[in-house]
């Protein structure tokens, strides 16, 4: 017992901060070449990590296989070495894409002491905390955030609590984005909201051919070819270049761990079977954090025309993974504190309000873009966003818009294409508001071209370009241009819109039967749909129908009070006259003042 109590003397405590760090995928890659990932993590840890510890006054406390417990003075200088080595590994993978990954987390906390060891908490919850990184993150206790957040140039992302194991209370996790300026390192994008982490990223896995046969496999490698080359012109997304996702041909691995070897948040996973000339593809989007498929579709085809179904096929899940990503990511920033939202989480939190049917949803979606705009004034697509916000509120909420408010539209829709002109989103924004505010639809579709030209998989592009098209007086190409973005984007927010834009191009055809039908699929879309209104009230004027065409007029008015024939007639940039006529003479014999 003597013995025991003097033993126990010896032990004391501390606060301290504790980095742990690993090599990401390290077991697999020992699986495939274990000798080889042995020599390179040496390497790593005696010529770059460890004179980095020094320098940071850090003192390397283990070596546990591909693990390191690494204790410092304070909690600055623990994340200052996190961001170097980070960002260090960063550059030199450009040189050697196989080069080893790192995953860090730094805790604060009191320790217990006890000779050259440490136990305790707060080492326990550093090593949990690095089993959920990626590779290439630096996960932050919120303790951590606490020392460092107005001492260092860094930017955090709320990861929100998490329980852990043997842990017994959750621990709020943040992650550091590497875009301060603790080490100067080259930029690819100007735009802070660019950067890496930031967006949705998303791998794309070789398909599996099922059947063994060797014309699949190279037709599997054309349709992931194909995909990968459709997403990436998308400035939203940041997709894996193809040579790093070959290594995972055949593999049955675990999504979570292809995930954190490639350091991307979504997997596309799919499969080639052939029977005959009969052929199938099935295609799964998968979120590797939670391990959980969030879309999967099959799609059918013949080989006898190979080329144009590969090209169906990416184009089809092309159009369809922006807006499923984009649904997932505003759910999951739905759930960080409001007072913790970067530039992009604030684009994301306006997103499910743009087209609310209710008035505090709509205009709270336009306080969210200016939240981001204030964050990150170059944020192209955040301005582009608030231009097109100025326009619904024009166009569906014209009670609570200003007189100022099309002006302000063209002048921010001018400054996010002045920001980025090859955001194909960014130039189809000023395409539109060029043709509907600005009565220039004919330069308008010149920069839709443009705009499709970058990105021919953009659904919101090929809807508005329709209306473009019915100004234009024509009204064919307006409907192809419609089966288009519902071909890319089935369950598009916009459906309303688009549908209404189906009517006015039958409309203009003078087939008032079927613009009849589609206006009608509009009002039961969103009964508050303006022009869907003044449409149908032209519409049933045309059919004879007086009764209901003074009905929808008196919805006109009941949602636009001020709305006059007269100055709609001047304004409306309705190329082909006769229709034009048309549409002016049926909205007065429907009632409405002139």
């Amino acid at each position: 017992m003597i013995q025991e109590l003097a033993d126990s003397s010896k032990i004391k405590r501390r606060l301290a901060a504790i980095a742990f760090a690993d090599v990401a995928g390290f077991s697999d890659r020992s699986g495939r070449d274990g000798t080889g990932t042995m020599l390179r993590w040496k390497a790593l840890r005696e010529a770059f990590l460890a004179p980095k510890i020094a320098e940071h006054g850090g003192t390397l406390l283990q070596v546990l296989g591909d693990g390191l417990l690494i204790e410092f003075a304070s909690a600055v200088d623990a994340v200052r070495w996190a961001d170097e080595v980070q960002r260090g590994i960063a550059l030199q993978r450009i040189k050697d894409p196989d080069m080893l990954q790192m995953r860090i987390a730094v805790n604060v906390e009191d320790i217990i002491v006890d000779g050259d060891l440490i136990h305790g908490d707060g080492v326990n919850i550093a090593a949990r905390v690095q089993q959920i990184a990626n590779a290439g993150d630096v996960l932050l206790t919120a303790t951590v955030r606490d020392y460092v957040w107005n001492k260092i140039a860094v930017d955090l992302t709320d990861l929100g609590e998490r329980e852990f194991k043997n842990i017994g209370r959750p621990i709020r996790i943040y992650r550091l984005e590497r875009q301060g300026d603790t080490v100067a390192a080259p930029r690819r994008f100007s735009n802070p909201h660019l950067s890496w982490n930031n967006r949705p990223s998303i791998a794309v896995l070789p398909f599996e051919n099922i059947g063994g046969n060797a014309h699949d496999a190279y037709f599997g490698e054309g349709i992931t070819e194909d995909i990968i080359a459709a997403l990436s012109v998308n400035r939203s997304l940041l997709v894996i270049a193809r040579n790093s996702a070959l290594p995972y041909r055949g593999r049955r691995t675990d999504p979570r761990q292809i995930a954190s070897e490639l350091g991307v948040r979504y997997l596309l996973d799919g499969s080639v079977r052939h029977h005959g000339a009969a052929l199938r593809i099935s295609v799964e989007l998968i979120d590797a954090g939670k391990n959980l498929v969030i879309w999967g579709r099959k799609y059918d085809g013949s080989s006898d025309d190979i080329f144009a179904f590969q090209d169906r096929i990416a184009a089809a899940v092309a159009g369809t993974i922006e807006p499923q990503l984009y649904g997932i990511e505003a759910a999951r920033v739905r759930t960080k504190p409001t007072d913790s939202l970067d530039a992009y989480d604030c684009m994301l939190r306006a997103f499910p309000l743009y087209y609310s049917t209710r008035e505090e949803e709509f205009m709270a979606a336009g306080t969210f873009l200016d939240r981001a705009i204030a964050l990150d004034a170059s944020y192209a697509q955040a301005i582009a966003y608030k231009a097109w916000w100025y326009v619904l509120l024009m166009g569906e909420w014209r009670a609570r818009s200003n007189p100022s408010d099309a002006q302000t539209a063209i002048t921010v829709s001018q400054r996010a294409l002045r920001l980025d002109a090859t955001d194909a989103f960014v130039i189809a924004v000023a395409a539109h508001v060029e043709s509907f505010l600005c009565g220039e639809p004919e330069s308008a579709a010149e920069m839709f071209d443009r705009a499709l030209e970058i990105n021919e998989n953009s659904a919101f592009a090929w809807g508005l370009s329709a209306v473009t098209a019915c100004y234009l007086g024509r009204p064919d190409d307006a409907l192809q241009r419609l089966r288009a973005a519902w071909r890319l984007s089935p369950f598009d927010p916009m459906t309303f819109f688009f549908l209404g834009v189906a009517g006015l191009a039958e409309f203009v055809a003078g087939h008032y039967d079927e613009a009849l039908v589609w206006l009608l699929k509009t009002r039961r879309e969103n009964p508050g749909h303006l022009a869907c209104h003044r449409n149908l009230a032209a519409c049933f004027a045309q059919l004879g129908r007086m009764e209901e065409a003074r009905a929808a007029a008196g919805d006109l008015l009941a949602r636009e009070p001020g709305f006059r024939v007269g100055e709609f007639a001047r304004r409306y940039p309705l190329r082909d006259k006769a229709a034009l006529d048309r549409l002016v003479a049926a909205l007065r014999v429907a009632g409405l003042p002139d």
